[in-house]
C-alpha cells in the first residue's frame, strides 16, 4: 500500500521534471535564435503564466462548483446519507469537513477541488448516489478527499501554469518567425522552422505530460482511498460500475475534466491518447492487488 503511494509520487516528480526540460529547451531556443530579446520574452511569458495560475488557484473551487451546476448542502437533512459519510471520513482522516455539493446530473460522478484541506470543496451527482451502496460510495468520497490530502489541485495548478507558459511561448515563436527580425535571424527560414516545430510540437507534448501528471494523481488518490478506508475492493467496485453506467455529464468542460473521478467527457479519436484519467480497469487491478495485502 505504501509502496504504491511512493511509486505515484515519484512518477508524478519525474513527470514535472520532464516538463520543466521542455521549458528550458524553450529557454535555450529564444536565447539561440532571439539573443537577449527572445530571453525576455520567454521570461515575462513565464511570470504572466504564473500569475495566471495563481489567479486560477484561488479561485477554482468555486469555480468548478458553478460551472458543474452543484448546489451546495447547507445541513445533514438535506441529504444526510452524503453529509455523513463525507463527514465520517473528515474525521477518520482528521481533516476539516468540507464544502459538499450536490449535482442533479444522472451521470454517476464526483469530483473534489480545493488549495488545502481547510478550503475544500466535494462534489457528487444524483446519479452516483442512485448506483452506489454505502461502502462503494465512501470509497468514492474518500478517493476526493484523498485528492485534497495530496494536494492534487496545487500539483494541478503548477501544471496548468507550464502548460499556458508553453503554448504562450510557442505562439510568439510562430509570429516572431513570420515577423519578427533580428540581427540573429534577419528573416532566416532556419528561424520559421523553429517556429513552426515549437508551435506544433511543444504545445502538443505539453499537453501529453498535463495528462500523465493528472493520470497519476488518480492512481495516488486510489491508493489514498484504499488506505483510509481499508477496503480498496469497495472503491474498485465503484469504478467498475462507473464504467458500466457511466455517461457525459450534461453540464461539460474540458478545463475541469481532470477533477472528476471518472472521465466526465464525450469520447473522440483521441480521448485514449489525451484522456485525463488512467484506463478504469488498470484502476481495479491495483486496487485488488492492495486489497490482497490487508
Amino acid at each position: 500500500m505504501y509502496s504504491a503511494i511512493a511509486r505515484n509520487k515519484r512518477n508524478t516528480v519525474f513527470i514535472i521534471i520532464l516538463f520543466l526540460v521542455i521549458i528550458a529547451g524553450l529557454a535555450w531556443l529564444a536565447n539561440a535564435v532571439y539573443g537577449d530579446r527572445g530571453y525576455g520574452i520567454f521570461i515575462a511569458t513565464m511570470v504572466i503564466a504564473i500569475l495566471y495560475a495563481v489567479v486560477q488557484y484561488f479561485m477554482a473551487g468555486r469555480q468548478a462548483a458553478a460551472m458543474s451546476g452543484g448546489v451546495r448542502l447547507n445541513s445533514k437533512d438535506e441529504n444526510p446519507r452524503l453529509w455523513r459519510i463525507v463527514e465520517n471520513l473528515s474525521i477518520t482522516t482528521g481533516t476539516p469537513m468540507p464544502e459538499i455539493y450536490l449535482i442533479n446530473d444522472p451521470a454517476p460522478n464526483a469530483f473534489a477541488t480545493g488549495r488545502d484541506p481547510e478550503h475544500a470543496i466535494v462534489a457528487a451527482t444524483t446519479g452516483l448516489l442512485e448506483i452506489m451502496d454505502d461502502s462503494e460510495l465512501e470509497g468514492v468520497m474518500a478517493h476526493e478527499l484523498g485528492h485534497v490530502q495530496n494536494y492534487d489541485i496545487r500539483v494541478s495548478m503548477i501544471v496548468f501554469g507550464l502548460v499556458v507558459a508553453v503554448g504562450f511561448i510557442s505562439d510568439m515563436f510562430l509570429r516572431m518567425a513570420f515577423f519578427g527580425r533580428s540581427d540573429r535571424n534577419n528573416g532566416n527560414p532556419i528561424v520559421l522552422v523553429f517556429g513552426l516545430v515549437a508551435m506544433l510540437v511543444a504545445p502538443l507534448v505539453a499537453s501529453m505530460v498535463q495528462m500523465a501528471v493528472s493520470r497519476q494523481r488518480e492512481y495516488l488518490a486510489d491508493a489514498t482511498s484504499a488506505m483510509t478506508t481499508r477496503h480498496p475492493d469497495a472503491l474498485a467496485r465503484a469504478l467498475e460500475k462507473l464504467q458500466t453506467y457511466g455517461r457525459p455529464l450534461r453540464r461539460q468542460n474540458t478545463s475541469m475534466a481532470h477533477l472528476w473521478i471518472a472521465d466526465p467527457l464525450k469520447p473522440g479519436l483521441m480521448a485514449k491518447l489525451f484522456s485525463t484519467h488512467p484506463p478504469i480497469a488498470d484502476r481495479v487491478e491495483r486496487l485488488h492487488t492492495m486489497g490482497r495485502t490487508f
